[in-house]
């Protein structure tokens, strides 16, 4: 199976907003749609500090990673923050995640990032036991409160 992973161009809009869809309906959320409208054209801004890319087999786009990169108290370097990852149900079991995160640790390394860190839920078991194999628990909890 052969998958090539490129940073997201204006063209790709159809098929990234396919592949948000089905991260968003995968965690049972939905967002309106000027969110999603600003988080693409963001994606396509040079100044902005995030940034996307997909995941392609044979002509259609099978997966998405999201970064950011942000400052950090804990080193003179920026860290990187992988925002979103998701990989499409048909797709899924192929190692499609895996590339997408190498993915970004390239661009993190690349860009001069001391470390890339992300999130999940404690009830998504499979990602988590790719994460095992590929990152370390922070032991960290998250907590926020919406304004």
């Amino acid at each position: 199976m052969a998958i090539e992973i490129h940073p997201i161009g204006a063209a790709d809009h159809a098929a990234w907003l396919a592949l948000w869809q089905g991260y968003l309906d995968f965690y049972r959320t939905a967002l309106p749609a000027e969110t999603s409208a600003v988080t693409w054209q963001r994606f396509l801004d040079p100044a902005e500090p995030t940034h996307a890319a997909l995941a392609w087999r044979d002509g259609q786009a099978v997966g998405l990673v999201q970064w950011i990169f942000h400052r950090s108290n804990w080193s003179v370097e920026n860290s990187c923050y992988l925002q979103d990852l998701y990989v499409a149900a048909d797709s899924r079991g192929n190692g499609i995640g895996r590339r997408l995160i190498e993915h970004v640790y390239a661009q993190a390394r690349d860009a001069g990032a001391s470390r890339v860190h992300w999130l999940t839920q404690e009830s998504n078991g499979n990602a988590m036991r790719l994460y095992q194999r590929i990152a370390e628990r922070s032991g960290f909890v998250q907590y926020r409160k919406n304004l």
